[in-house]
Formats: C-alpha cells, sequence, structure tokens
C-alpha cells in the first residue's frame, strides 16, 4: 500500500482558561480537514495479504450500518488517540486497534474482564496504572487507556521489533509470542507473524488480519463501496481539572449535557459522584466547555450531595440504611450497585445522601482508593426452636407417615414425567 509523506502542519493558539482549568489538547491543525485522512498519512506497519484479510474486508465492506455506528462511536474520541500516537512517533493505523478490540465502546466488557475501548484486563491494568477502584476504573477512561495502551504497544514493540508481533502480543500475551517464536527457531523457521499464526488460537490468527482489513477500507473506502462519515480534524473535547467532589448529573447540567453524552466522554466514573482532586479531569465537547465555566460561577450550591458510609458492626439491610439517611432502599442500591434480596456486610463502604447537618467535605482520596463492598443474602429470621410436646410430637411423626404414603403412590407419575423434555436430566443437557 504506498503511502504518502506526513503534511505540513502549523501550530493554533489555545484559549485562556477562566472559572474552572482547561487543560486543552495542544494539536497542530494538518492539510487533513479529515480525521481519516490524517490516519491514512501515516500509515507505517506493513501490509499483509492472505485469505483472512480478504474474509474481513468482506465483513466490514458488507456492513455499513455497522461501520456507520463506529465511526459515530469513534468521532469522539478518534483526532486524540492519532494526536497521541503522532506525539509517539507511532504508525497512524494503531488508532484503528479500537475498533478491533472494542468497536470504539469505552464501556464494552469481554468475557475475560477486559474493559474500556482497548480492552485492559484488570492485572495489565494495574501494570500500567491504571486505578481500579469503587468510584471509578480508568480502563474506561478515554485519556488514562490511551495512554497506557500505546505505552504498552511501544513496550511490546521494543520487546519484538515487529509491529505485527507486538499486536499479536497485545492481544494474545507477550509470553505466549515469545514460545512460538522459540518453536520456530528450534525448527529452524521464520517468525514473523504469519509464520507463527499456526501457533496461534483463532481469536490472534485473526487479528491482525482485521487490522489489516479496516485498514484497507479506510485507505480507499470507494473501492470497497464504503461511505466513511466526515470526521473533523479538530478536537472533540477538552479536558477540566475539577477542585471538588461534583454529582455527575450535576456536572452533566452544568455543561448542558444529557447525562448519556457525558458519560460517553467519561465512562470511567462509577459512581453518581466524581471524586478526586485536581488530578481528575472531566472531559466536556469543545463547544460546552465555557457553557460549563458560565454555569458554574452561578451555581452557588453545594455541588456533591453524597458521601459515604462504613458498615461498623453487624450486617445491615438496605431498609435500614435508606431509612437513616431519609431515602429510599431503591436509592441506595442504584448509587452503590446492590443486587436485589442482599445485605451489606460489615466493612462495606457505600454512598449514601448527605444528611443537612453533615459537613461539606470532598470524599478523601484513600477512602476511594480502599472502599469494598460485600453483600450476603437477606435471610428471613429463624424461628427459635421450643420443645415439644408429647403431643406435638405425635402430630409431626403421623404427618411424616402420611407425607411418606403420598409419595409411594405418586412415585410411578413422577418417574413418568422424569422421561420428558422438562425433566431435571434433559434441562442439565440442555444448559450443556
Amino acid at each position: 500500500m504506498q503511502q504518502r509523506p506526513m503534511p505540513e502542519y502549523r501550530p493554533v493558539a489555545q484559549p485562556a482558561a477562566a472559572v474552572a482549568t482547561v487543560v486543552a489538547d495542544t494539536f497542530e491543525e494538518y492539510v487533513e480537514a479529515d480525521v481519516w485522512g490524517r490516519i491514512r498519512s501515516g500509515y507505517a506497519i506493513p501490509d499483509i495479504e492472505n485469505p483472512l484479510v480478504s474474509k474481513h474486508v468482506n465483513y466490514y465492506s458488507s456492513r455499513p450500518d455497522y461501520l456507520a455506528r463506529i465511526s459515530s462511536r469513534a468521532s469522539r474520541y478518534m483526532f486524540h488517540v492519532i494526536q497521541e500516537l503522532e506525539k509517539r512517533h507511532m504508525p497512524s493505523e494503531l488508532a484503528l486497534l479500537p475498533i478491533i478490540e472494542s468497536a470504539f465502546n469505552p464501556n464494552a466488557m469481554s468475557s475475560a474482564s477486559a474493559a474500556g475501548m482497548w480492552q485492559f484486563v484488570p492485572g495489565t491494568g494495574r501494570d500500567f496504572n491504571l486505578k481500579q477502584n469503587m468510584f471509578k476504573d480508568e480502563r474506561r477512561g478515554v485519556l488514562a487507556s490511551t495512554d497506557a495502551a500505546l505505552s504498552y504497544l511501544q513496550k511490546l514493540y521494543g520487546m519484538f521489533g515487529d509491529w505485527q508481533l507486538a499486536l499479536a502480543a497485545y492481544n494474545w500475551g507477550e509470553g505466549n509470542v515469545q514460545r512460538a517464536i522459540a518453536k520456530n527457531q528450534a525448527m529452524g523457521k521464520r517468525t514473523d507473524f504469519e509464520s507463527l499464526a499456526e501457533h496461534m488460537p483463532a481469536e490472534t490468527r485473526n487479528y491482525v488480519p482485521k487490522l489489516q482489513a479496516v485498514k484497507n477500507i479506510i485507505a480507499n473506502p470507494r473501492q470497497y463501496g464504503v461511505d466513511l462519515p466526515v470526521i473533523d480534524n479538530v478536537p472533540y473535547f477538552t479536558a477540566i481539572e475539577k477542585t471538588a467532589d461534583i454529582d455527575l448529573d450535576i456536572a452533566a447540567k452544568l455543561a448542558e449535557l444529557s447525562v448519556d453524552e457525558f458519560k460517553a466522554l467519561n465512562p470511567q466514573f462509577n459512581r453518581p459522584v466524581i471524586t478526586g482532586g485536581e488530578q481528575t479531569k472531566i472531559l466536556l465537547p469543545q463547544e460546552n466547555a465555557a457553557k460549563f465555566r458560565a454555569n458554574l460561577a452561578q451555581w452557588g450550591k453545594a455541588l456533591s450531595t453524597w458521601t459515604t458510609h462504613r458498615i461498623t458492626g453487624a450486617r445491615q439491610s438496605v431498609a435500614a440504611l435508606a431509612s437513616k439517611f431519609g431515602t429510599t432502599p431503591e436509592v441506595i442500591r442504584q448509587a452503590n450497585n446492590i443486587p436485589a434480596k442482599t445485605a451489606l456486610r460489615a466493612g462495606s463502604t457505600i454512598l449514601v445522601p448527605r444528611l443537612s447537618t453533615s459537613a461539606q467535605t470532598d470524599i478523601a482520596e484513600h477512602i476511594a482508593d480502599n472502599a469494598v463492598m460485600a453483600f450476603e443474602s437477606e435471610r428471613s429470621k429463624r424461628v427459635r426452636a421450643t420443645k415439644l410436646s408429647s403431643r406435638q410430637k405425635f402430630r409431626v411423626n403421623a404427618g411424616k407417615a402420611v407425607s411418606k404414603i403420598k409419595s409411594r403412590v405418586s412415585a410411578p407419575k413422577a418417574s413418568a414425567r422424569a422421561k420428558g423434555p422438562r425433566s431435571k436430566f434433559n434441562k442439565r443437557r440442555t444448559a450443556k
């Protein structure tokens, strides 16, 4: 695939911050008016051509609605991703990787508990300093996860000296790729991606071909009958450093955004209050940042209506907690993601509404970092055991005898039902 040189660029002045500190992405305005063109300009990973690539080109190009949905989600994040890649002098087609990983959905969660548009599992996320606690999961955060993903990819490229193998390791794990290389070296075989493919699971074997397929379509959408929606080559969002705890719905209101749109840019926040100091950033569309600052200056009320409460004694029911803090069980359960028909064990820390007498202080960082919740079933109270009289013992034994006789009489019918399609045996087979 022919590659074009990077176009000339010139700096653009940044707006001054007011009321809240705005940390705007420093960027250069490229000749390319569209982000897709900017990505095409920086292709640097060698192409592969094989039947798997053709298969995935056909898959994506025959689903224009799917590509349109991905492009719509990507339009919020793509400028930031390509800019970060260029800062690190990394191949621009890596900006397309979240299409393969998550369809650019920062709320995506895999069966292996990989989360975010870059799909970090918990352990790897912690390796790259992605905070994961009750209040936030930075694997979903746009800024933190992108920084971590690019750092991880750079590390893998440093290990293998080959972007295709780095991508395979991103999907499969560096240890598995190293072992596959050792096997081929022992047999005197080549150690490039396609030569190692026979050792890879199907997902990894298809991983680089999927990226190549998307890369081909973006390079020449008309050739494949694809109409890519324009993604303007300007920042979609700006970052605001918050200075106090703020409820998520209040932040959305101040920015004049729907809660859904606010969450699309700030998906890392797990609770209805955004905690953390000035290092915690809120992302807002460029045009809404000014609205946020102006509305914040006029707000004049508490920014957060939540605080934390720790269960220190025995287990506590949600109903009792709701009564204590003047709210409903449903509010407590929803704010804390507490399953139905469960109580909280001692040691649990939960969010509760601030009482009028509560001190208006932020939730401490060490509380947010160490908060945990443990549940147990809300069992009904046990009937206290009492000694039975002789007459009560007779009635109990008589009742058991009658039940035994009834079970013998009805046994043939039960046996007949066991052969039907709704038997427990058939249900287990169906489940398997």
